[in-house]
This record gives structure tokens, sequence and C-alpha cells, in this order.
């Protein structure tokens, strides 16, 4: 009787396990960080814009891009595995899906924060939008961040050729970005549209009991309206009746005294 290798079997499954617990931790940073920049990107132009929100975007997008490598790198690995069994490929292939479409968020506000820099310049801050909002970002960058505390002190004036320069470094991110997104597609061919999600929010949302409830819940619904309509049916047969009475009665006169 041949021996079976139990031990091997069982590190490979644990080992794989682990991959996708790591990839599910990398993926969930990686959509946090991408929520706080959207957010801290809203309030480019306007009053709450300053030099602080400028270098909290800047930290915020450098987290975001080493998260993404760090996601590229384990999820293309896993997937071109022709080894991974096909239930870690479904959870690795909704990773991925959720991955690439934060990633084309974080590419259109990246856009943005860039071409609104360029309309609204913090060497001329009589140009923001007065929008009356005050405070800042920091409380949420400092948590996509995991750090204690973003409360920097802000400078009085505007150091010379740091809008330039910044403006510089984010137009080289955004088209590696957008370099990241076009090798993504070409190491790894997962069809967006073929990726099933699954879950609990994903169940199906009535079964056929529920569906009878939901009828009996739909008919209810719909009682408070019926005794008006039943009375304007009554109002029109009894019309009706009146009419066909009167008919009858007329015909019955004309018959008789002919």
């Amino acid at each position: 009787m041949p021996l079976v290798n139990n031990k091997v079997g069982d590190d490979s499954t644990v080992g794989k396990d682990k991959a996708l617990a790591d990839g599910k931790a990398l993926v969930d940073s990686l959509i946090k960080v991408v929520a706080c920049y959207r957010h801290l990107a809203s309030c480019v132009g306007g009053s709450t814009d300053s030099l602080q929100l400028r270098d909290e975007l800047r930290q915020t997008r450098e987290k975001a891009q080493k998260l993404a490598e760090a996601i590229c790198h384990h999820l293309t690995s896993h997937l071109r595995d022709k080894s991974l069994p096909d239930e870690q490929r479904k959870e690795m292939e909704l990773l991925w899906v959720a991955f690439s479409s934060s990633l084309e968020l974080f590419h259109v506000d990246m856009c943005k924060v860039f071409n609104m820099g360029d309309i609204f310049l913090l060497a001329n801050s009589d140009n923001l939008v007065k929008t009356g909002l005050q405070g800042g970002g920091s409380e949420v960058a400092a948590r996509a961040l995991s750090l204690p505390d973003l409360n920097q002190d802000e400078p009085a004036t505007l150091p010379a050729g740091l809008e330039s320069q910044e403006r510089c470094t984010m137009e080289q991110e955004i088209s590696q970005i957008d370099q990241m997104i076009d090798d993504m597609e070409m190491k790894v061919n997962v069809l967006r549209w073929m990726v099933e999600p699954h879950g609990p929010q994903y169940a199906d949302p009535l079964s056929s009991t529920d569906s009878a409830s939901l009828a009996l819940v739909s008919v209810d619904e719909e009682q408070p309206g019926q005794p008006l309509c039943q009375r304007k049916h009554i109002f029109v047969f009894v019309s009706l009746f009146a009419v066909a009475l009167v008919a009858a009665t007329l015909g019955l006169g004309v018959v008789l005294f002919s």
C-alpha cells in the first residue's frame, strides 16, 4: 500500500489559505486608503485647501501606491499558479476585481487632484472657492495611514517651487498607475463580468416562501385604496342599473299606450 505524505498536502493548503488571507487584508487596506484619498481630493480648491491638505494627499497617495504594488505582485503570482484550487482561485479573482476597481478609482482621483491643482494654486489663495467648510481631513488621513496623529505646523509661506515640483512628481505617479493597470490586464486574464460575487451580502434576496410573503405584503399595501375603488364600482353599477330600469320603464309605457 503506497504511503501518502499528508503533511506536505496540509502545509500546501495552509500556505494557500494564508496567501488568501494576506490578499484580503491588503485589498481591504487599499480600499480604505483610496476612500481616504477620495475624501481629501474633494477638498482641493475649496476653503479647506491648504499646504497641509496637499501634504496629506501626498502621504496618502504614497501609501496607496505601495499597497498597490504589493497587491499586484501578490495576486499576480497566485493567479498564475496552475495548482491553485478552484475555490481559492475564485476568491483570488474576487480580490483581483476589487483591487483593479479600487486602482481605477484611485487613478481617477489622482487625475482630478492634478487638474484641480493646476486651477487652484496655493500661491494665490484668493482663488479658492469659499465653501464655508472648516477643518481638514487630518483625522481621516491618520486613520488610513495607521498613524496616531497628522497635525503639522503649516509654514507661513509656500516654499518656492514646491507646487511645480509636486505636480511633476504627481504626473509621473499617474503614469505609473496607468502603466500598472495596463500591465495587470496583460499578466492576468480575469474577465470581470465572469467573476460572480458570493457570500451573505450576495445571497438570493427571496426564497419561494419569501416571495409568497412579499405577495401578501403587496396585497396588504394595496388594501387601504380598495374601499374607494369598491365604492366607485358600486356607484357605476347602480348608475347603469338605474339607466337600464328607466329604459325598460319607458319601453313598457310605449308598448302599453301604443
